[in-house]
């Protein structure tokens, strides 16, 4: 199932605050990903490195997503 603009834009924008707030995060992420992936070789700017972890990363956008909604329940239960 894939998913929608709004919803890609949507996990984009969490992605990209996140890398934003934590840069060397956002760094390790990608090390991570490029030895999973098999070595991608290494991007010199860092826009294109986060553009790049940005496609092809979708499963730590999804667990931010996640997260969020699990600490917002508990917030809501816990009220």
């Amino acid at each position: 199932m894939s998913l929608s603009g709004k919803e890609r834009r949507t996990l984009a924008d969490i992605e990209h605050g996140l890398a934003m707030e934590d840069p060397d995060f956002a760094r390790r992420i990608a090390a991570i990903n490029m030895i999973e992936s098999g070595g991608e070789p290494a991007l010199k700017a860092s826009g294109e490195r986060l553009l790049t972890w940005a496609r092809h990363r979708m499963w730590v956008i999804g667990l931010a997503v996640v997260i969020a909604i699990a600490l917002l329940v508990l917030a809501i239960a816990t009220a």
